[in-house]
């Protein structure tokens, strides 16, 4: 017998329905109800798909050319517009903000609610999206559950069977019906269970999530340790994961890109791994952090076999924790310097900042102390430019012309809530 639920604690997920594909048909309703797909950085592999879309077959991270002919010709593709993806996610999240006494942005598309003690929650769900469809235009779905782990599977069904209308609470629904449901759902369908652990607990006679559910969690501790006992936990309606209404700042900050085109030569590659690290230092900035070492990685193609191949990375520790953008570009293309090597093809690049930590907490040093106070006014009044006038506005002279290696993006709609030209498009 499964333990009984011992928690009056209600979360929601809510979850914009295919976000991408979602925010291109707002400024363009004649895009609706036809196959419209997103595709991922130069256009490569499908992102995001329309419900017709996944009628046709188009499958999550299809690379576009392998999709039939005859399938690419009855949909629309589109290249990813960050930038109008982002200022959207920024609004829904904000309407959200006033619809939960808590709340926790788990992804540019999706968050989670504090509903506890609010009545009526299937009522208040259908509020919710009622309000974010009206003020941006985007569909979403609800799910509610005593946990983080049910709410997540609760939005699956909402999302699935059409009957609940865009809101399932699973804690409204009996035990013996939440058992029924359970049982007709792979495991992998509960968050944190991917495809290989699914794999393995298939071959311990789990392959559902009532089976998980009800599996003794001493065993699964053994075979896959507390994160996946806690899964178990959760589905049994204890909570072992707390909203986080902040987010912890990250501990590495990335940026890296493949090419739109192949690099053969240094001022190329070099070029593209500075755009990176301004870009990865202006987030530092945003967290308040500073960062301690800097690696800097270079890659040819990997799916031309053919080719000479040449994969090389570099790690470099600072002298001292910055945030500074010129420091960091003054590492990173020395950096590069060493790594490249001719006669390759490079398709990618990229930079990770490393052992990061507050600001405010950052170690001085007695000796050749650089004026952070003339660094600090430099930095801010670059990203206050590039805030207001958009990305890369103002940017390191190195990374201006020859830009080889930037992304491909054929269909790029406009940036129809950030740019003028954009909005008269959209009107």
């Amino acid at each position: 017998m499964r333990p009984e639920q011992d928690n009056d604690q209600r979360i929601a997920l809510v979850d914009c329905n295919a976000f991408y594909v979602s925010c291109e048909t707002v400024f363009n309703p004649r895009l609706r109800g036809k196959s419209v797909v997103v595709l991922s950085n130069n256009d490569g592999c499908v992102v995001a798909r329309s419900p017709e879309a996944k009628s046709l077959k188009i499958k999550m991270a299809q690379p576009w050319h392998q999709v039939p002919r005859s399938v690419r010709e009855q949909s629309i593709a589109y290249s990813s517009n960050y930038t109008l993806y982002a200022d959207m996610s920024n609004r829904v999240m904000t309407i959200l903000r006033d619809m939960a006494p808590r709340q926790e942005v788990y992804s540019i598309d999706e968050c989670f609610l504090d509903l506890t003690g609010i009545r009526n929650l299937r009522e208040h769900g259908q509020d919710i999206r009622q309000r974010a469809a009206q003020w941006t235009g985007l569909p979403v779905c609800v799910g509610i559950g005593s946990t983080k782990t049910r709410a997540k599977l609760a939005n699956h069904v909402a999302k699935r069977y059409p009957q609940f209308s865009g809101v399932f609470d699973l804690e409204a629904l009996p035990d013996d019906r939440q058992t029924r449901l359970f049982a007709g759902l792979p495991v992998d369908e509960v968050w944190g269970i991917g495809h290989r652990t699914a794999e393995k607990l298939s071959r311990m006679g789990i392959e559902t999530v009532a089976q998980l559910r009800d599996c003794d969690p001493k065993r699964v501790r053994r075979a896959f340790g507390v994160v996946v006992e806690r899964t178990v936990a959760e589905l049994n309606g204890t909570a072992c994961q707390d909203l986080e209404a902040i987010m912890p700042p990250r501990q590495q900050i990335r940026s890296s890109r493949t090419f739109g085109k192949s690099v053969y030569e240094l001022p190329s590659l070099k070029s593209a791994v500075l755009a990176y690290v301004s870009r990865a230092a202006e987030k530092l900035r945003q967290q308040g952090s500073t960062t301690h070492a800097i690696n800097v990685f270079v890659t040819t193609n990997l799916f031309k076999p053919e080719l000479p191949q040449y994969t090389n990375s570099l790690t470099v520790k600072l002298p001292t924790a910055t945030d500074d953008t010129l420091t960091l570009a003054k590492f990173a293309g020395r950096s590069v310097e060493l790594l490249f090597r001719p006669g390759f093809e490079y398709k990618k690049a990229g930079v990770t900042l490393m052992q990061l930590e507050p600001k405010a907490s950052k170690q001085l040093v007695l000796l050749n102390q650089p004026d952070e106070g003339q660094q600090a006014r430099l930095n801010s009044v670059l990203d206050q430019l590039n805030q207001r006038f958009g990305q890369d506005r103002v940017r390191l002279g190195c990374t201006v012309s020859g830009k080889a290696w930037a992304m491909n993006r054929g269909n790029l709609s406009a940036r129809f809530t950030t740019e003028v030209r954009g909005l008269v498009e959209a009107m």
